[in-house]
């Protein structure tokens, strides 16, 4: 029990790190952007069905269009992939190339021509999806308990994988969520596998024992 929680804490303080680096990179990132007249989102951002923009899938979720843009993604960013972090460095970062890419896909293959997307909520959504599943295929009480909560907190921005606001990238945002999901599902924990108990041994009967000692002695 007293390992478990050992490292728990310390799967939780290398989440906290990375996703205060995480938040380091965007908003400097978004610093640059903003002194070249956003002309990094136009550069960088991705650009459907061109296949020279298909390594734009890796670089525009750190890219925005505005502070309001990066501000509204900023919390539940830090705040999703922490949750998704904390359980261990190795599934976040195979989840958050798992979402990336699904995101990136969708938005590459369906996007209006020449629409420049970019921006980290194709994230968000796909870490929403991630953290509400997991602890249900995992079967773990924590991680369940946290994906009820976070479902009833989140559950509003569900709204962003419809088409219904103008300027906003619904395909990323329901991209990221499938994403997100398949995540859960690819890198649930699967149990150990059962061994089966071993037939208890039968008792030496008294021949067999002194043979057994005789044999012992050289004799």
């Amino acid at each position: 029990m007293a390992s478990r929680m050992t490292r728990l804490l310390s799967d939780s303080r290398d989440a906290l790190f990375t996703m205060l680096g995480l938040q380091a990179v965007i908003w400097s990132v978004q610093v640059v952007n903003w002194l070249d007249d956003y002309g990094l989102s136009q550069e960088f951002g991705l650009r459907s069905e061109r296949i020279g923009d298909l390594p734009e899938i890796f670089t525009s979720p750190f890219l925005h269009f505005g502070w309001d843009h990066i501000a509204a993604n900023a919390w539940p960013l830090f705040l999703l992939g922490f949750l998704s972090a904390y359980r261990g460095m190795k599934k976040f970062l195979l989840a958050s190339l798992v979402i990336t890419m699904s995101d990136g896909l969708l938005v590459w293959l369906l996007e209006s021509p020449n629409t420049v997307t970019a921006g980290a909520s194709g994230l968000v959504y796909g870490y929403l999806g991630y953290v509400v599943l997991r602890g249900v295929l995992d079967r773990n009480v924590l991680d369940a308990a946290v994906g009820i909560v976070i479902a009833a907190v989140y559950s509003t921005i569900l709204i962003g994988v419809l088409p219904v606001t103008p300027g906003v990238s619904w395909l990323g945002h329901l991209g990221g969520l499938i994403g997100g999901l398949a995540a859960a599902f690819l890198l649930r924990s699967r149990p150990a596998e059962q061994r089966a108990p071993k037939p208890a041994a039968a008792p030496d009967s008294p021949g067999s024992a002194l043979l057994k000692q005789l044999d012992d002695l050289g004799l």
